[in-house]
């Protein structure tokens, strides 16, 4: 749990960049005559901040190379799966579509997934990530009609930008224990990737592979 202090501060801090972008940006279509210097200019720091300050909370929100980079997923994926309840259990095949949708102006995605849970009916989960420039990680929550508990992640990129490694961290009902899942996705061409999914048994305590994906884009 973030501190109360760190928590206000960082409420703080998220304010006054937007409403530093606000006044500074603003909506392209409308800003022909008005420079960013002269917005500047009328706006007055919160008590206490300098220049530097300000331009430090703009840059924590400003998109980046690893946002272009998360980004490039979006579009609609076609997925064959392969699962399995637990270690040592028989695999179970279906399908799935993920439809991935960048939003935020381009800040975040959000990954709208629906398929078939062999035996338990129709599967449908959401998930939203993000690139967290002041963490410098990858995050991102995962909710599903499996659960009613909300999944929490950070990730971090290979250097060639091809492998995504996830951690996850949510409630086991079975423990009522935070447990962990370990998600990797490798991007196997231009429309092409492959996700697989490692969870914790609860029983055992061990980690074992609970589902491989083969994900082909049908639209951008």
């Amino acid at each position: 749990m973030i501190p109360s202090s760190l928590s206000t501060t960082s409420r703080l801090c998220t304010l006054a960049a937007s409403l530093a972008l606000v006044a500074l940006a603003g909506c392209s279509s409308t800003r022909s005559s008005v420079s960013p210097q002269d917005d500047h200019a009328k706006m007055q720091l919160p008590p206490g901040w300098t220049e530097a300050d300000m331009q430090t909370c703009m840059v924590a929100g400003t998109p980046g190379k690893m946002h272009e980079q998360m980004n490039k997923g979006a579009g609609t994926w076609r997925g064959d799966q392969t699962m399995w309840m637990g270690p040592g259990t028989e695999p179970m095949k279906t399908q799935c579509t993920s439809t991935v949708i960048p939003m935020m102006d381009g800040r975040f995605t959000k990954c709208e997934v629906s398929g078939e849970m062999p035996g338990m009916g129709p599967f449908n989960g959401f998930g939203l990530t993000g690139y967290d420039n002041v963490q410098q990680k990858f995050v991102g929550t995962w909710v599903d009609n499996c659960g009613t508990g909300i999944w929490n992640g950070t990730a971090d990129m290979s250097p060639d930008g091809k492998t995504m490694t996830w951690n996850y961290q949510g409630m086991c009902p079975l423990t009522k224990k935070m447990t962990t899942m370990r998600e990797v996705q490798r991007l196997t061409g231009d429309d092409t990737m492959t996700m697989e999914i490692f969870l914790t048994d609860p029983k055992s305590g061990k980690e074992y592979k609970a589902m491989h994906t083969d994900f082909t884009r049908t639209s951008s």
